[in-house]
């Protein structure tokens, strides 16, 4: 019995035999175990999160070391009450630039509280504080260099005694995330406010404690301008307060929301009156007559 033998096979298997010639490796290709880690521990589009934190980062830490560092040297260029205004707003812009894509957490200890009540994945949190110190750092290096020969570039260190400037920072980092937890994280409260509303809390904890601690409540925003300026004073409290506020501050209102959740809201009550007043009837009232 005759065999008969398709010339197609023929001319595919010949093709195949020539592109293992010419690329003998591109078979044998395997993805690397590192990779298939890396994608198991991050989504798709994770890099693109990474990016937005290290340009947020960078810019909440040029704006606001840098007018605070102008202020320092001459107040005529930029007063203290606009450096702290400067700040706030740069934390509101920031929100509405990058909040849909990665959070615009800008803050390790923010990302470190939004992980502990369980709003931000764990694994997630060492590359978000990683390229939050990278923006910091590459920001407080360019200030180096554009605000020569100012030798403290922003810097944050206790105007009296570490303690005072340990127990300030915790208030106030306190105050910023407590209110980031309500708008954030509490679906009856309004979502496009929350830039204004965590902007808002920054400029005016800041304004309180600039002169006793610099106002920092944030340790990128602290180390970056240290190691550019070699100036490590009191280091440690401004990475012990602010982790300790922000802690305090969002399990504070977890605690509250969650004791809360089965009594609805005077906001939600009013947006339930308006959407019942705004809805016109089926039946017409001169039906009636």
């Amino acid at each position: 019995m005759a065999t008969i033998v398709d010339p197609n096979i023929n001319r595919q298997t010949e093709r195949q035999h020539v592109s293992s010639i010419e690329n003998p490796v591109s078979h044998n290709r395997q993805p690397s175990f590192f990779w298939e880690y890396f994608e198991q521990l991050y989504p798709r589009g994770f890099l693109r999160k990474a990016v937005a934190e290290i340009i947020a980062t960078y810019l909440l830490v040029f704006v606001t070391c840098g007018s605070a560092a102008l202020s320092a040297s001459d107040e005529r260029k930029v007063a203290k009450l606009g450096a702290s205004v400067a700040g706030g707003l740069i934390v509101t812009v920031m929100i509405y630039a990058v909040g849909h894509i990665s959070g615009a957490h800008m803050n390790p200890a923010v990302t470190l509280a939004f992980a502990a009540i369980r709003h931000f994945p764990w694994k997630q949190v060492p590359i978000y504080a990683a390229a939050q110190l990278t923006g910091s750092i590459s920001a407080a290096f360019t200030l180096r260099v554009l605000l020569h020969p100012i030798e403290h570039i922003g810097t944050t260190s206790p105007a009296g005694t570490e303690l005072q400037a340990l127990i300030m920072e915790i208030v106030v980092t306190f105050s910023m995330m407590f209110i980031t937890s309500a708008v954030a994280t509490d679906s009856r409260a309004v979502g496009e406010l929350a830039g204004v509303a965590v902007g808002s809390a920054v400029c005016i904890t800041s304004i309180l404690a600039g002169p006793v601690s610099g106002g920092s409540m944030n340790p990128a925003r602290t180390i970056g301008p240290a190691i550019a300026s070699s100036y490590y004073k009191g280091i440690w409290v401004y990475v012990v307060g602010p982790v300790t506020g922000t802690l305090m501050g969002a399990w504070s209102y977890r605690f509250i929301r969650d004791h809360d959740m089965s009594q609805p809201s005077l906001s939600c009550k009013l947006h339930q009156v308006k959407n019942s007043d705004s809805q016109v009837p089926d039946n017409d009232p001169l039906d009636v007559l």
